[in-house]
């Protein structure tokens, strides 16, 4: 007779078969009965609603979000490929933000479906799915995006809701300058006889300074003999020129966030201080704090550091040659990289006070700085050799977010135009900001995206003479609350608050951060 754990590993080779098939979302009967129930009793699958189920790491605690978060997009689009064939298409505003290249995950998708019932489908995490019945439009107006069936561009920009314009306007605007020319939608407006939409969308180009766009939709539509009357949707002019050219719609897209968020910053934030005339001084003050960052920084990673091992990599009494307990622990590993790629924040710094461009110092050395973090897992073989190559290859998740990186193709696209905006950025208060904020909203590297991106907040916050600063591990849900709404719902002030306070209380000589 088959022990428990032989049963286990039974089940257990199942799942995986199903893994290998890439299966996220996991029917009923893709599992016999009794398989399918010890694997719930296991903490392997959870159910997301009755008949359908994701896997999870048999350890994921109750109330994490991560696996739903990260299995959303595959568990959809099986799910509505099993329930309504080819017969669906997500609606026109989640198609847009999906051309725009925003993958967060939505509290609701709304499919429609000559199919649908007009039924809530509730699912994990307060996130639904309502699906409308409804005709659907041509074949050649649907395309497919991480497995489900959306509307093409063009479709998108002109079935989306009026209110899309105000409640999404950097995606709206993202989406457009997609648009290469008038015929991309012009084909849709005249058939459709759309001559109000056409009116919003003139209304639209002209708004994002594409007048030549609003133009020939204009003068063809009134050729045809409809009378359009152009409507701006949008409530505020577009702030920036928006290139045409990127067939990438995240470059537009972090330089629009990157423009509408400044002003909160700017609002919120204490005034620069100026580059300090005393650098030894300012640069001791960094030394001293060191043992304080490391062991804040590291701890928010969840990373089990104490002082007295931050202090023995700082001393250098510290030897993973020598001393088995040290070469075989990963926190310590990260402690000796904490070390190392502070060394090299600080040369960074030095130079910033010289009075080197810091978006420029930032763009030429925070590959330094990432490959000193992980230079030591390295070489006592923790990690690959390749993993020091430099931004990701793969795509990644964040833990508990609703918010999805950017895709590996994406990286190499907005990382030059990040370092771009820190060059031409006037504020220090912004570029420590939004340099921190979009340098984790992109996400370029495999590990290490946190503490590289508070390296980058604090080298530009010396750029106006701030204070380095420490986020305090026991701040942390704060901060990482902060940083979703900003994500997610595009919402800066609460990161950009959390932020001006505690630099707030470093430059009183009151700083949060304790050991």
């Amino acid at each position: 007779m088959a022990t428990p754990g032989e049963k286990l590993a039974a089940s257990l080779e199942l799942l995986q078969k199903l893994q290998d098939q890439k299966i996220v979302g996991i029917k009923a009967t893709d599992l016999s009965r009794v398989h399918k129930e010890r694997l719930i009793d296991q903490g392997f699958i959870r159910e997301v609603f009755k008949g359908w189920y994701i896997s999870v790491p048999h350890d994921e605690k109750k109330g994490d979000s991560t696996s739903w978060y990260t299995s959303y997009w595959g568990f959809c689009s099986r799910y509505l490929k099993d329930r309504y064939g080819d017969d669906y298409c997500v609606a026109a505003d989640q198609s847009l933000l999906m051309h725009a290249g925003n993958d967060s995950v939505p509290h609701q998708m709304i499919i429609r479906s000559t199919k649908g019932n007009n039924s809530l489908t509730p699912l994990l995490f307060n996130t639904t799915l309502f699906t409308m019945k409804s005709p659907l439009l041509n074949i050649e107006s649907i395309e497919i995006i991480k497995g489900l069936r959306i509307l093409n561009l063009a479709s998108s920009i002109v079935y989306c809701s009026p209110s899309l314009f105000t409640s999404n306007p950097t995606d709206v605007r993202t989406a457009l300058s997609l648009i290469g020319e008038a015929s991309e939608l012009l084909g849709i407006l005249l058939d459709g006889g759309h001559s109000l939409k056409a009116g919003r969308i003139i209304g639209a180009f002209r708004n994002i300074g594409q007048d030549k766009i609003a133009n020939d939709i204009q003068k063809t539509m009134k050729s045809a003999g409809y009378d359009v009357r152009e409507v701006d949707p949008f409530e505020q002019k577009t702030p920036i020129t928006l290139s045409t050219r990127e067939r990438s719609p995240y470059v537009n897209r972090i330089r629009l966030m990157w423009h509408e968020m400044r002003k909160v910053v700017i609002a919120v934030f204490p005034k620069s201080l100026g580059i300090p005339n005393d650098k030894a001084g300012y640069l001791k003050r960094i030394e001293e704090i060191y043992i304080t960052d490391a062991y804040h920084s590291l701890s928010i990673e969840k990373y089990r550091v104490t002082p007295e091992l931050i202090e023995r990599v700082r001393s250098g009494t510290w030897n993973a040659k020598e001393n088995e307990d040290d070469r075989k622990q990963r926190d310590a590993m990260a402690a000796r990289g904490y070390w190392q790629a502070f060394n090299a924040v600080k040369i960074s710094v030095s130079q910033i006070l010289d009075g080197k461009n810091a978006g420029k110092v930032a763009d030429e050395e925070h590959g330094d700085w990432y490959r000193e973090l992980f230079a030591p897992s390295v070489a006592i073989g923790l990690l690959k050799p390749s993993d020091l190559a430099g931004y990701r290859t793969h795509q990644v998740y964040i833990g508990q977010s609703k918010h999805v990186p950017i895709n590996r193709d994406g990286i190499r696209d907005v990382m030059p135009t990040l370092f771009e905006l820190l060059e031409q950025e006037e504020e220090a208060s912004v570029r420590a900001v939004l340099g921190h904020f979009i340098f984790v909203f992109i996400h370029p590297y495999m590990d290490g995206n946190g503490r590289i991106g508070r390296f980058l907040m604090n080298a530009m916050l010396s750029s106006g003479g701030y204070p380095w600063t420490v986020i305090p591990v026991e701040e942390r849900d704060t901060y990482m609350d902060a940083l979703e709404q900003a994500s997610v719902d595009q919402n800066i002030e609460p990161f950009a608050r959390f932020i001006a306070y505690l630099v707030e209380a470093s430059i009183k000589g009151k700083p949060i951060a304790k050991i």
